[in-house]
């Protein structure tokens, strides 16, 4: 019987449009939230897959030693595409010429993304068993023979090489790179028993077969094998990557955080416009049971709805902006189970967690509320309201994110809101309290009309704060995370590297690079040394732990030192000073927290034979995508003035002086050229495709904030309806009451305008310093744009909605009552 009921009175509400409101705000939420998880996630897939490129597969492992079976058989079984490489170096020999050489040795199935570049072009083709391909300079320094002996083979000299697509970006790699077959290294007998020799095993499949196989083989690995991705810190773009995708789920979180308002805003309005429903039901005899029943099923079958309309809106915004990416990002298919299910919790636990206060309320009304209408029952502890939402907004951001620092900043946020609104908002809103229901001027009114809807105001706050922080923060997110990454590769970012510039041509170089007008980097001092003991302390590389020897860890390489009198560019000191003391180290801030290494440690290096052991000045962070000269370790002249050393510098030229780089080859003969032209527009590529996400990001943001904001404003007209009924009949003119609803709507947006603000630094800082890693700065411009921008598009949505409302005479909006 209840269930009847409670479905003849949910079809007759549905059709009056009683709770046409709640479902727009559910389907809002869930479209907002399955939208934007489709969305970035197909940008997340995107991004990936192009950044991918720069490492030639989607995962790497990379190992001192030939890596199990069983680990190459489950990835085959999981239906993943492998790569077997070899990288060592060895002598190659043309008659008495001699030259070290980097060896890359790949199969068949090389490269897995990507194409290798040859000096004739892009080829999609593999060396010729018995042949070699070259970097030209080899041909130089071997006085271009036809063939090169390799250990105890003859190779052929085949096509000279520009580039390979997983080259990485060492620039102190000066030996010349060749590439071979992985089928012709036996035969020339220079791997043996204890030689170095990285073996590279390349994978790529899907992001399910991935995820499979890393959860099977990482556990597997030795601490001196290592899993590589293009986020794993060994790809110059992981930065951008990392950064982009952190924002792509900060922004989703803010679309929950607003489903969160929408909902909440909605339930509010749909309970209270039933106060006295529940009275009068209450009044025929209905027991708790049967209403619990009746508005349990109204919450579902809303529920429901909400949910279904916003799944279908979500996919459909979905292919929508699909037509509108580059055809790159379009190709790769995002998951369709996880914004599905996401969008689906949303709307349950919102609707659920968010109408839990207003319904309990709901459920309370005294029947006695038919005779005096302002019995509201009783009043239930607004904690229990504030606890549910916080609960729910933390286990949705939680849920899509799986980022704890993410999820509590947009919580803190919020909590911080609402602080803010229970303080400034309540007194700034009570200012009318004296003016009562004066209709001498429209100001007085509209205080007025403040005052006796201080309540219903506080909510439209929320709605209409929540929005512009919503903007604000994404907004100055998007720009912030642009300008970095134009300030890390602006359009003159070096795209040649000199190395192995002898100390007698430093001066002869600087002079021609003046000549010729080349906007060049300084030149850095370059010495080789190892890392031996911290503190005393002495260091081991992880091999050495494996075999049982005990101490600290350090690094397992020989690292480039270098020495300056000044801070570099793109380096910013977090703690201490820069070197002042002859015997002073400035240490990267990276290597400084694997290493555990803190201002006023003593490091001992181990450089030509000799120890030298300096002291910690400063730690500084940075920034590794500029494509600068950049060290861990920066010393004073004095402490490296007994060693030997070669220089290095970067450069920028244009396309149409690389006339010069034949020149400068011609002069300086010994020098190293290493042209990074093809990193540098893979990295503007990869960074095109953020901002697009970004600017797409945004544009949802504003329509979904828009969406809440028209839903907040309808929330009200019910109430303003009667006003306007009564200020009319007491005389009021249509002038009047139309500049008092325009100022009302504006000081509400003002102040959403000046909350937006205060909570948008507040969110912003938290954001930069625990999750992005950027500079902090105030936006001063906002403090007067915000409030101001709030007045005017509040005024102007509020005047637009209640507009017919004003051009009514009284006896219509009587009528309408």
């Amino acid at each position: 019987m209840e269930w009847t009921l409670a479905w003849r009175l949910f079809r007759r509400e549905l059709k009056q449009g009683q709770l046409v409101l709640i479902i727009l705000a559910l389907t809002l939420a869930v479209l907002s939230v399955t939208g934007l998880a489709r969305v970035s996630e197909r940008l997340q897939v995107a991004i990936n897959g192009q950044a991918s490129k720069f490492i030639a597969a989607d995962r790497i492992i990379n190992s001192p030693v030939s890596l199990d079976d069983t680990i190459l058989q489950q990835a085959t079984m999981l239906g993943l595409k492998l790569s077997k490489n070899l990288q060592f170096n060895s002598m190659v020999y043309s008659g008495d010429e001699f030259q070290l050489v980097t060896v890359r040795a790949v199969d068949d199935a090389y490269p897995l993304k990507g194409h290798i570049e040859l000096a004739s072009g892009v080829t999609d083709k593999l060396p010729l068993p018995g042949e070699l391909w070259y970097e030209s300079r080899l041909a130089a320094l071997l006085g271009h023979p036809d063939t090169v002996e390799l250990g105890n083979s003859r190779l052929k000299m085949g096509a000279a090489l520009s580039r390979l697509p997983d080259a990485g970006f060492n620039i102190f790699a000066s030996a010349p790179l060749v590439l071979m077959r992985l089928d012709d290294v036996p035969a020339t007998g220079v791997i043996q028993p204890g030689s170095r020799v990285t073996y590279l095993y390349q994978f790529v499949g899907t992001p399910a077969q991935l995820q499979a196989f890393e959860t099977y083989a990482k556990p597997l690995l030795t601490s001196s094998q290592r899993w590589v991705d293009v986020q794993s810190g060994d790809s110059p773009i992981a930065s951008a990557v990392q950064r982009a995708e952190r924002f792509l789920l900060l922004s989703s979180l803010l679309g929950i955080a607003l489903a969160c308002a929408a909902i909440g805003i909605a339930a509010q309005r749909y309970c209270q416009r039933h106060y006295d429903v529940v009275a009068m039901v209450k009044t025929f005899g209905a027991s708790a049971r049967q209403i619990r029943i009746l508005f349990g099923m109204h919450l579902l079958l809303v529920t429901v709805a909400g949910v279904i309309f916003g799944l279908l809106g979500g996919f459909l915004l979905d292919a929508l902006i699909m037509l509108a990416l580059p055809a790159e990002i379009a190709a790769y298919s995002a998951p369709v189970l996880r914004p599905l299910l996401l969008g689906v919790a949303t709307g349950f636990i919102s609707a659920f967690m968010f109408s839990a206060y207003p319904l309990l309320r709901l459920l309370n009304i005294p029947p006695l509320r038919v005779l005096q209408r302002q019995l509201e029952g009783v009043k239930l502890g607004m904690w229990l309201h504030l606890m549910l939402s916080l609960l729910a907004m933390g286990l949705l951001g939680w849920l899509y994110s799986r980022s704890l620092t993410l999820t509590l900043t947009v919580v803190a946020s919020v909590v911080l809101l609402g602080l803010l609104l229970g303080v400034l908002g309540l007194l700034l809103i009570r200012m009318g309290q004296s003016i009562g229901m004066k209709t001498t001027n429209p100001l007085s009114l509209a205080l007025a009309g403040l005052r006796r809807r201080a309540r219903q105001n506080a909510l439209q706050l929320v709605g209409f704060s929540s929005a512009l922080v919503l903007l604000l923060t994404i907004l100055a997110l998007r720009q912030d995370l642009l300008e970095e990454w134009q300030k890390q590769l602006p359009d003159n970012a070096p795209n040649y590297f000199l190395v192995n510039i002898a100390p007698e041509e430093v001066s002869p170089m600087q002079t021609f690079l003046q000549q010729h007008a080349i906007d060049a980097t300084d030149i850095y001092p370059v010495i080789r040394g190892r890392l031996s003991a911290i503190n005393g302390e002495e260091v081991i590389t992880s091999e050495q732990k494996e075999q049982g020897q005990r101490g600290r860890m350090g690094i397992s390489r020989e690292l480039n030192l270098t020495w300056r009198d000044t801070l570099p560019r793109h380096n910013r000191i977090l703690q201490g000073h820069f070197n002042q003391a002859a015997d002073e180290v400035s240490v990267e801030s990276g290597v400084a927290e694997r290493l555990g290494i803190n201002v006023g440690d003593a490091l001992s290096f181990v450089i030509d034979n000799q120890t030298v052991v300096v002291k910690v000045a400063s730690i500084r962070a940075v920034q590794w995508e500029t494509m600068q000269p950049n060290f861990f370790m920066i010393f004073t002249r004095e402490a490296m003035a007994p060693f030997a050393y070669t220089s290095m510098a970067s450069f920028h030229l244009n396309d149409n002086q690389k006339n010069v780089v034949l020149e400068l080859i011609r002069q300086f003969p010994t020098v190293s050229i290493i042209d990074v032209g093809a990193i540098i527009s893979q990295l503007k590529g990869i960074v095109s495709q953020v901002s697009l996400a970004l600017t797409l990001v945004l544009v949802l943001v504003v329509m979904a904030s828009a969406l809440v904001m028209l839903a907040q404003t309808e929330a009200g007209m019910a109430t303003r309806q009667r006003e306007l009924a009564i200020l009319r009949t007491f005389g009021a003119s249509g002038g009047l009451l139309r500049w008092a609803t325009s100022l009302e709507f504006a000081i509400l947006g003002f102040v959403a305008g000046t909350l937006a603000v205060i909570v948008t630094e507040f969110s912003i800082w938290l954001l930069k310093t625990q999750v992005f890693e950027l500079n902090v700065y105030a936006h001063w411009a906002w403090w007067l744009m915000a409030p101001s921008a709030g007045a005017t598009l509040v005024a102007t949505l509020g005047l637009w909605r209640c507009w017919q409302l004003l051009q009514k005479s009284c006896g219509e909006l009587l009528k309408l009552e």
